[in-house]
């Protein structure tokens, strides 16, 4: 049964996602939201695509490949549109012995931080007709809570996976402490410097156009600072957990 405040809650983020992007002296438009299921039933997400959303994003392998099977199997069997395509993202961690699953499902790997996965996805990419789409996730704050290049390798990483074959690198991804508004803003703050020092040595030649940055708890200050792809979940679907089996544990959204 779909949440019958699913509409609202998802307006009033677009809303609070629009204004934000418009104190930043950008439109509305130019921010992309990525809507989180890891607390979203099917019919929430089938919902959403009701109400014109088609970007979605997971944390695990696990519920990315269950979720996009079945939504998939339902799009076909409902004649969905294929000019109008439904977009996977990957967000979480990724190990190197999933990565060929979630380089066949999504749209974009928001969560890169390694040379040794960008090579993993470079001997996958030999499979597709198209690159595979990465972002670099920076760990700006050093925490051994989270993973992500450290700041001051993430430049050179970015240069090595420009000169793979079969792998784009599109930009940066990083999370913020939970809680705390203004080290989350000195946190956005200091990936958008990064994010516009790497974009003036040319590594993709333009392509290098994607910062994703901000989650329910601080989306509105990661656009303000600069961010073009937020990804909020519970914010949109609430904060109950649906059991898929095979999953482990992870940071929400």
């Amino acid at each position: 049964m779909t949440d019958s405040n699913l509409a609202e809650r998802y307006e009033s983020v677009k809303q609070r996602v629009a204004e934000a992007a418009e104190r930043s002296g950008r439109s509305p438009e130019s921010v992309y939201l990525v809507a989180v299921t890891k607390y979203a039933e099917p019919e929430d997400i089938w919902e959403l695509i009701r109400l014109g959303h088609r970007d979605f994003g997971e944390s695990r392998v696990p519920q990315l490949v269950q979720r996009a099977a079945l939504l998939n199997e339902r799009l076909e069997r409902q004649g969905h549109d294929a000019s109008d395509p439904v977009r996977w993202h990957m967000i979480g961690h990724l190990q190197k012995n999933k990565a060929r699953k979630v380089a066949e499902l999504s749209r974009l790997i928001h969560s890169v931080d390694s040379l040794r996965l960008a090579e993993e996805l470079q001997q996958i990419a030999g499979r597709f007709e198209e690159d595979i789409d990465v972002l670099v996730q920076v760990n700006i704050l050093g925490e051994d809570s989270k993973f992500g290049c450290p700041l001051p390798a993430t430049q050179a990483l970015c240069e090595q996976i420009d000169s793979m074959i079969g792998v784009r690198v599109r930009g940066l991804m990083t999370m913020a402490p939970h809680d705390d508004p203004e080290t989350a803003r000195s946190v956005f703050r200091r990936c958008r410097e990064l994010f516009e020092e790497i974009v003036k040595t040319g590594v993709s030649d333009g392509a290098f156009n994607i910062l994703s940055m901000g989650m329910s708890g601080d989306y509105e200050i990661a656009i303000e600072e600069g961010s073009n792809i937020v990804r909020v979940g519970s914010a949109i679907f609430g904060t109950t957990e649906p059991a898929v089996t095979g999953e482990s544990a992870d940071s929400s959204a």
